[in-house]
């Protein structure tokens, strides 16, 4: 069987379909000039709308809530002495930094790459296909490393036992960026989505607090809905459309090769590493008492751990962690010979970030000014009524977003780009209707995943393609559309019936994120 259709009018359609995302989505600004776009329009929307007489009630003071203009004298003196502040104070920004910091300590030290050869290299053939799904949904703790090993390993682990590479390549693909919200452990995207939610929750509660582990419970068990999703749709559907391989590239399979001496000894370094650093966060939890000295991290006057210093400081242990690991590996495999390899591992890890930091300024700007003008609040407001009026019970609500998410997903490929503009509109909604921001929050990153992986504008898309084209010269675009295409129909279903079972339950999130306010 070849790998691409057997049929011709699919793949038309599948083309036909895919040139009207690709034309749409190339029409689209780059992301920074997208935000730049939208604070400028929001300034001169503030100078509309501050001219009719709109008014509305805040729900929770009932002080009068009018929009305030920028296109004034005091509006320009704001807009000019807040500029900086606007980008330094901006919620996501330090703890995107401190944690890639951490990471990439990890990366430079090869600790990451050489733990997910570990892990596939040890798994029995019958679960090959569950260990590459879930393999890859780990994978995003530590940003692209996934798609960038992970993903062109997997061809070749599924090659050299015999099966069609592109089949591993698609249940790796589908675990990396699929399941990209689902994980046993924090990554960089927590931070960054719990403080984009904190800045939209603060238009509506100045105070409200939105942490880093705000969906940990919700992404847990995502974890195995993913891999048991993702491993069926491979077997069932994926794996019997491309049969026997029988093209180039089977001396690949070579290149997977056995841990080294080296290795191994590093992975014994970063092991104990790792559990000298649970065991010192396992005491610092501890409730006061249990042993000498334990709980230090907890509240120092209630003793809890929901609104503590551990769990403030998520980002700081993820840079620890990940730094601690990276650094014992390092010293073991001898990656690392003197301090100066680790800093410029750390130095690297920043060099990825020079886009984002200019992503960021705009986003900043564009928040901040949404906030000041009251408009963000307004659409809020009227937003949560007309929803009321229409009528839609809870469960109805939160797919219709979690669908209006996924289909963005389609023309956006950034996960915090799409957020930083829905979160200020959506959570304030939520929020008036009694739905906590960390609820909010999972619904978005369920359809902000599932589509990642039929989506030309997702940044790692091309190298996917490219991968594929290196085991099928004939295949393109539509070749990854037609393979992928079934994970996100299975895994949109599944995690939005997920998403409802949670809701008939009435289950937290994540620790002190309930569903309702």
């Amino acid at each position: 069987m070849e790998a691409t259709p057997p049929q011709a009018t699919p793949p038309t359609r599948l083309m036909r379909a895919l040139g009207v995302i690709e034309r749409v989505g190339n029409a689209l600004p780059h992301p920074g000039t997208l935000f730049a776009l939208m604070a400028l329009l929001v300034v001169l929307l503030s100078g509309l709308f501050s001219q009719f007489d709109l008014v509305v009630t805040h729900p929770g003071t009932g002080e009068a809530i009018r929009p305030v203009n920028l296109m004034s004298v005091e509006g320009l003196h704001r807009i000019l002495t807040s500029l900086v502040t606007n980008f330094t104070n901006f919620a996501p920004l330090g703890t995107v930094l401190v944690a890639m910091l951490g990471i990439g300590i990890a990366e430079a030290s090869g600790v990451i790459g050489t733990a997910l050869r570990q892990l596939v290299l040890s798994a029995p053939r019958r679960l090959l296909t569950a260990v590459i799904v879930f393999a890859g949904v780990m994978s995003n703790t530590a940003s692209e490393i996934g798609y960038v090993l992970l993903v062109p390993l997997a061809a070749t682990i599924f090659l050299a036992a015999g099966r069609h590479p592109l089949v591993g390549l698609a249940a790796a693909f589908a675990g990396v960026s699929g399941g990209y919200s689902a994980n046993l452990l924090l990554g960089t995207i927590d931070p960054l989505l719990a403080g984009l939610s904190e800045e939209a929750a603060r238009i509506i509660d100045p105070t409200y607090e939105v942490n880093a582990t705000a969906n940990y419970y919700f992404m847990f068990v995502s974890t195995f809905v993913i891999t048991a999703a993702g491993t069926w749709v491979t077997e069932k559907i994926v794996a019997p459309r491309f049969g026997a391989y029988t093209g180039e590239g089977s001396a690949q399979a070579e290149m997977l090769a056995e841990l080294s001496p080296l290795e191994r000894r590093g992975m014994r370094f970063a092991g104990l590493a790792l559990l000298a650093i649970t065991a010192l966060l396992v005491w610092s939890t501890l409730p006061p008492g249990s042993l000498p000295g334990a709980g230090f991290l907890r509240d120092p006057e209630t003793g809890e751990l929901l609104r503590s210093p551990f769990m403030s400081g998520i980002v700081a242990m993820i840079f620890f962690v990940f730094g601690g690991v990276g650094i014992a590996y390092g010293l073991g495999a001898r990656t690392f010979q003197n301090d100066g390899q680790v800093m410029r591992g750390m130095g690297k890890a920043m060099e990825t970030l020079g886009l984002y930091m200019v992503l960021v300024f705009f986003a900043a700007q564009f928040v901040a000014f949404f906030t000041w003008t009251n408009l963000g609040l307004i659409v809020a407001v009227e937003g949560a009524a007309l929803l009321k009026a229409a009528g839609l019970g809870a469960i109805p609500l939160m797919i219709s977003f979690i669908f209006v998410s996924a289909f963005i997903n389609l023309f956006m490929g950034s996960a915090s780009a799409k957020w930083a503009i829905m979160a200020p509109v959506f959570i304030p909604m939520f929020m008036l209707l009694g739905y906590t921001p960390e609820f909010a929050q999972a619904a978005y990153r369920i359809g902000d995943s599932t589509t990642n992986i039929i989506s030309p504008m997702m940044t790692y898309f091309a190298l996917i393609v490219a991968f594929v084209e290196r085991y099928d010269k004939k295949a393109g675009i539509g070749t990854v559309i037609a393979t992928m295409l079934p994970y996100t129909v299975v895994f949109l279903l599944a995690w939005t019936a997920m998403l409802v079972v949670w809701m008939l339950l009435g289950l937290p999130v994540g620790p002190g994120a309930g569903l309702h306010l």
